[in-house]
This record gives structure tokens, C-alpha cells and sequence, in this order.
């Protein structure tokens, strides 16, 4: 691993690879969701996921099958299916970009509870200052409109931290088999949820769009399988916290894609509150590298 060069050359390429994918899946999901309802939706996701990862996973050790099956509880069935359903609720990509981030400054704190690690006064204050963008975000008009989309997402985003907390814990697990033990896992509480929630959710399909189709694609393999991919490899090249920093791009490049192409108009209030969000993120992403503790990635839908 090389801890002082930096990400130069082709890896600063690949993790710009990373952050254009992860913001993309911004704007497929979007449109998808006009189409498919979000349960559903992140049924289909993992499905499709499974299917390449299934003749690739690994039989996990027998006493991590508990945790494994909590992480992806938590993850893959609260977390993505929350996201998703505030993405639909939003009617716009800022703001449930820039809300997921939360789950950073929540896990730091979780990881404080819960695991006893240490935060300092600089982490705090980056925490609160994270907390603060939140509630100034929260005052712009559109949000005041759907308070229900901002506390979905950071519901979402709890639930994310939760399970990344229960992650750290996990032994003898790659990547890949713990997204395909994740995806398999979580199908069928999906579906479950989704005939209850749903109703007549499964007969939109056959009349789904090629468009609502490719989102559904798009974020099975090209966001989790290629964006976990070469993230994972990244980190196997350089320290977490030299990478994590360049991820916060995915809301920057998020938000870019929902003005030019979802008719996304922020207004001054989601512009400041996201700076004083990512601003957050970022110090704490920062002060994780000095004290040589890991954060995860800055988790995309």
C-alpha cells in the first residue's frame, strides 16, 4: 500500500470513474422511480446483482453468519430501500445527495457509543457543523414542502451507519462475497415487504420502460459491482482516508447532473447547508487519516 504518494495517474482516474458512476446512479434511479416503485426497485437491484455474485461468493465463517445477516439487514434492505424511496419523494438528486452524507459524522458517532473509539474536539466540532448544514438544508422552501423526503433519508442514512458499524466486525469476508451474500439475503425480505407495502407493484413491470429497466441494470452492476469494484481496489493501494476525501465529489457531480439534466434548481439554503455538510465530512474524513482510523466509502443509492 502506498501511503504518501497520493492518487496520481490511472488511479486518480479510476476514483474519478468511481465518483462519475455513483453520481449517475443518481439520475438512472430517478427516472427509474417514476416507473417502478422503490421496494421493488431495490428487489430488482439486488436480484440482478446476485445473479454474477452468486458463482463467485464464498461460504462465510459459521460464526459470522449472524452479523453477516444484520449487516445486510440493515443495509441492504433498510438502507437502500430508504434511500430509494426518499430519492422518489425528493423530486430532486440534491438533496438526498448531499443528506446521505450524514451517515458519516452518524457512524463516527456510533463508532464512539458503540465501539468505544476515540473522537476529539476537532471531529466533534466537524460533526456538528455536519449536523448544522442538515438543519440549514432543512429551511429551504422545497424541503419545508417534504419534510417526509429528508427524514427518510436520514433514516436511510442511520440505518447505513448501523450496519457499517456491525461491518467493522466481520472476519475473513472479501468484499465480494459479502455483496453477495448481501444481495442474496436481502431479496426476499424485498419482495416481501414490497407485496405488503406495494400493492400491484410486481404488474408494472411488464409495462416498465427500457429506461426504468437500465436504471435497475445500471445499479446493480455498474454502481455496486464496478463502483465497489474499483473502490476496493483503490484501498488495497492507498490508505482509506487518502481516497474517501476525493468521494465526496459524488453529491458535487450529483448535483451537476440533476441541474443540467433532472431541472434541479437549489436554492441558496441547500447550496450552504451542503457546503457546511461535505465541509464536515471532509474534516472528519481528514482527522480519520491522522489518527489512522478507516471510514467507508461515502456510500452511493
Amino acid at each position: 500500500m502506498n501511503d504518501h504518494a497520493g492518487l496520481r495517474g490511472r488511479d486518480l482516474a479510476l476514483v474519478l470513474v468511481v465518483v462519475a458512476t455513483w453520481a449517475l446512479n443518481f439520475l438512472t434511479s430517478a427516472r427509474a422511480l417514476q416507473e417502478i416503485p422503490p421496494i421493488l426497485f431495490t428487489a430488482l437491484r439486488f436480484g440482478l446483482l446476485a445473479l454474477p455474485l452468486a458463482f463467485f461468493v464464498r461460504r462465510p465463517p459459521r460464526a459470522q453468519v449472524p452479523r453477516l445477516l444484520a449487516v445486510s439487514l440493515c443495509i441492504g434492505v433498510v438502507h437502500f430501500s430508504l434511500s430509494f424511496l426518499a430519492l422518489k419523494l425528493s423530486g430532486d438528486l440534491a438533496s438526498p445527495a448531499i443528506v446521505m452524507q450524514s451517515y458519516v459524522p452518524i457512524t463516527t458517532l456510533l463508532a464512539w457509543w458503540w465501539l468505544g473509539e476515540r473522537v476529539g474536539w476537532r471531529t466533534g466540532l466537524a460533526i456538528l457543523v455536519s449536523f448544522a448544514g442538515i438543519l440549514v438544508l432543512g429551511l429551504d422552501p422545497r424541503m419545508l414542502a417534504r419534510p417526509q423526503a429528508m427524514a427518510t433519508m436520514l433514516a436511510s442514512a442511520l440505518a447505513l451507519s448501523v450496519g457499517t458499524v456491525l461491518m467493522k466486525g466481520l472476519r475473513g469476508i472479501d468484499l465480494f462475497t459479502q455483496q453477495g451474500w448481501m444481495a442474496m439475503a436481502s431479496v426476499l425480505p424485498l419482495l416481501a415487504l414490497s407485496l405488503w407495502l406495494e400493492p400491484g407493484a410486481l404488474a408494472t413491470l411488464p409495462n416498465a420502460s427500457a429506461l426504468a429497466w437500465f436504471g435497475a441494470i445500471y445499479a446493480a452492476f455498474a454502481s455496486s459491482l464496478l463502483g465497489h469494484g474499483l473502490y476496493y481496489r483503490l484501498v488495497q493501494r492507498h490508505p482509506v482516508a487518502q481516497v474517501t476525501p476525493w468521494l465526496l465529489l459524488v453529491p458535487v457531480f450529483a448535483i451537476a447532473l440533476g441541474v443540467a439534466f433532472w431541472g434541479d434548481r437549489p436554492g441558496p439554503r441547500v447550496l450552504l447547508g451542503g457546503a457546511m455538510v461535505l465541509g464536515g465530512v471532509l474534516a472528519i474524513a481528514l482527522r480519520a487519516g491522522v489518527r489512522q482510523r478507516t471510514l467507508p466509502p461515502a456510500e452511493e443509492l
